[in-house]
């Protein structure tokens, strides 16, 4: 078997090409099956821009005509209606075809905005509903970055440049056409040019590709760090690293500012290359056109045409240039875009979920076996039986287990091995509306969401009266503060003077997680933001409202695991002491060391 070290250059360049092809064909399936609801738009859309470009495109052959024919006729014969004839063609066909252009950009911009439109609800259902291992290890700046900087390059990308593209390309063609078809050597003459513009094409989008990518790399990475740096700018403040974060600050921003100048220079050797091809083009056509004259085997009108179809033929292909770049850019926003689609949640809802009306919330661990990722076992074999009505503590050292035991038991994560039981049904066959209204957690990192403080208490049950909002946060001492708030229960929590502290804000989610009721409430460090009144006041409330529910509380501070029934003490993954709090304090264990430490400490 061959080692990953022991790879080929080869093997690892089969392997990258492989995987370049897995994201481009996953791109067009996402692109696939955006346009595929709007395929009528799509067809619309192309009927019309087709009819609008042909159009335009008749006027040099209009011209032509009136020059070689009804101007003679006028002066020769004063026959004034081949020459009304071709002012009438050519009004109305220049009317038809910018009526339709605008016709055509109406019905593009609402194809886009339809586009993006279930592009970004997509995304936000998607990350939503992915497990809590994909945003523990995807940081929210590049999360930011899909749904900001990634969606307006595709944007960009339908709103302009696929249009200048496809009435470019439909421009050139008809262009070409029309050429051939009133002077097929001047024709020739742009077809055989088209050699060197399509090598210039091609040295043009192979270069691009690889600097907008580039780009979209650096991009990220400048979003991430300053999205990163305003998050954490209370560890900034406290760890004095402003100087620090300037500095990498400023080499990314170097870094985009120098790919961007690539990118800048490439377009500055393109388009005075593409102005060199159109000139020569234009003067080979015009000699031999004009040697033709001479001679009387071509008419002035038609070298006349045959010029301005020349010239027309190049200028849009500085929009397909522009195009190009808007492309790189936007097929790496949707490769990235895409990546984020198809991530599939390592927790999935069951295909026919068991409901649990009613739980009571006895919960059991069999044999459960797990380890983040390819990271080492957390848990190897915890066996564990949690009646009814039971509160527990969890106590032990730092990454002794606790808190991966509770995101179990929420079913943020599923066991590598065995499984875990809500009165008698695995977790991973429980609907997800009865998992969630069954099991609470309340952490630590206690989030208030935009709006009232009341809309914050309600989370979990929006249907929920005022009379019961208040009753919670009576339950968890928090009544008192938010009435002093200036708006009361309807202070906006993110505007001047509704801000509140850290244990108030813990106030409020102990608020949120009591009024939904569950059946099993898991405390994960949640009071380790309150101060000791505070937490005085929370834990005469646990002691009447976790009376008839199962809860399981974790916490270092000792005075919380005095509520509860039984204490686990935890260590490398196993339960090592299970007992009552007074029988364990009685003995020489690991608990009994922890609380006499405790208690000098109060000394």
């Amino acid at each position: 078997m061959t080692s990953v070290t022991g790879t080929s250059g080869e093997d690892r360049s089969d392997y990258t090409r492989t995987e370049s092809v897995h994201i481009r064909r996953r791109s067009q399936r996402l692109l696939a099956g955006l346009m595929h609801p709007v395929r009528g738009h799509l067809a619309l859309a192309a009927v019309v821009l087709v009819v609008s470009t042909a159009l335009r495109v008749i006027g040099p052959s209009l011209i032509a005509y009136g020059i070689d024919n009804a101007l003679p006729a006028v002066i020769e014969h004063a026959d004034w209606l081949p020459t009304v004839g071709v002012f009438l063609v050519y009004a109305l066909s220049a009317i038809g075809g910018a009526a339709l252009i605008g016709w055509y950009v109406l019905v593009a911009a609402r194809l886009t905005q339809a586009v993006m439109l279930d592009l970004r609800t997509r995304i936000f259902r998607h990350t939503q509903r992915l497990s809590l291992e994909f945003h523990e290890s995807y940081t929210s700046g590049r999360i930011i970055s899909r749904q900001t900087s990634d969606l307006d390059s595709i944007r960009e990308l339908l709103d302009g440049g696929l249009n200048e593209l496809v009435s470019g390309v439909l421009y050139g063609g008809f262009t070409l056409i029309a050429l051939l078809l009133i002077d097929v050597q001047s024709g020739l003459i742009l077809v055989v040019m088209g050699l060197p513009l399509a090598l210039l094409m091609r040295w043009f989008y192979r270069r691009s590709q690889l600097v907008y990518r580039e780009s979209r790399v650096v991009s990220a990475k400048v979003i991430v760090k300053f999205v990163e740096t305003m998050t954490g700018i209370r560890a900034v403040k406290a760890f004095r690293t402003e100087d620090r974060d300037d500095r990498e600050f400023g080499e990314l921003s170097e870094d985009y500012r120098a790919v961007n100048m690539r990118s800048m220079r490439l377009f500055g050797t393109f388009e005075p290359g593409l102005m060199a091809v159109s000139a020569v083009t234009l003067a080979a056509v015009l000699l031999w056109g004009g040697m033709r004259v001479s001679t009387g085997a071509l008419e002035v009108g038609v070298l006349l045409a045959a010029v301005l179809y020349v010239r027309n033929f190049f200028s849009p292909l500085q929009e397909v240039a522009m195009f190009l770049n808007q492309y790189q850019s936007a097929a790496a926003a949707l490769e990235k875009v895409s990546g984020v689609l198809e991530e599939e949640p390592s927790v999935p809802d069951p295909q026919r979920p068991a409901s649990l009306p009613a739980a009571s919330g006895h919960v059991r661990f069999e044999d459960v076996e797990f380890g983040y990722g390819n990271g080492r076992t957390i848990l190897p074999h915890l066996s564990l039986d949690i009646p009814a009505g039971q509160t527990i503590a969890l106590v032990g050292t730092t990454g002794a287990g606790k808190s991966t035991l509770a995101k179990l038991v929420s079913r943020f994560y599923d066991p590598t091995r065995g499984r875990i039981t809500l009165d008698g049904i695995d977790l991973r066959e429980l609907s997800p509306a009865d998992l969630r209204r069954a099991i609470v957690m309340v952490t630590q990192e206690a989030y208030l969401f935009s709006g009232t403080v009341a809309d914050n208490i309600a989370l979990g049950k929006p249907d929920a009266t005022l009379e019961q909002i208040q009753a919670a946060a009576r339950a968890v001492g928090a009544d008192a503060f938010i009435q002093a708030l200036p708006d009361g229960y309807d202070t906006d929590v993110n505007k001047r003077g509704g801000r509140v502290s850290a244990g108030q804000r813990q106030l409020i989610s102990f608020a949120r997680a009591f009024l939904a009721d569950p059946a099993v409430l898991i405390l994960d460090e949640a009071t380790a933001s309150l101060d000791i009144p505070s937490e005085r006041l929370v834990q005469e409330a646990l002691q009447t409202l976790l009376a008839e529910r199962t809860a399981i509380i974790i916490a270092h501070r000792l005075s919380t695991v005095a509520i509860a029934d039984r204490v686990l003490v935890m260590e490398h993954g196993e339960v090592i002491e299970d007992d009552t709090p007074d029988a364990l304090i009685a003995g020489t264990g690991k608990f009994a060391q922890l609380h006499a430490a405790w208690r000098e400490s109060l000394v």
